[in-house]
């Protein structure tokens, strides 16, 4: 499996020892972990984005009386 080699100050490496032991992981398993998780957040982020600039204008006029003042007077 391909592996990184990654470099860290001691504090760095200190701190990330601390949150994989926290999370009952080795380090190996916290670092692999929490860069899958940012993966997926960023994903998740920009798939949400994408679907709130394609249905903010059905939101705002379904809600008009909610709609930021903006994007009422925008339409």
């Amino acid at each position: 499996m391909p592996a990184l080699n990654v470099e860290y100050t001691t504090d760095e490496l200190a701190a990330l020892r601390a949150a994989a032991a926290a999370d009952g992981k080795s380090v190996k398993a916290y670092v692999h972990d929490l860069s899958v998780r940012e993966q997926h957040r960023r994903a998740f982020v920009s798939r949400a984005a994408a679907f709130f600039d394609e249905n903010v204008d059905a939101f705002d006029a379904a809600f008009a009386d909610d709609a930021p003042r903006s994007h009422v007077d925008a339409a």
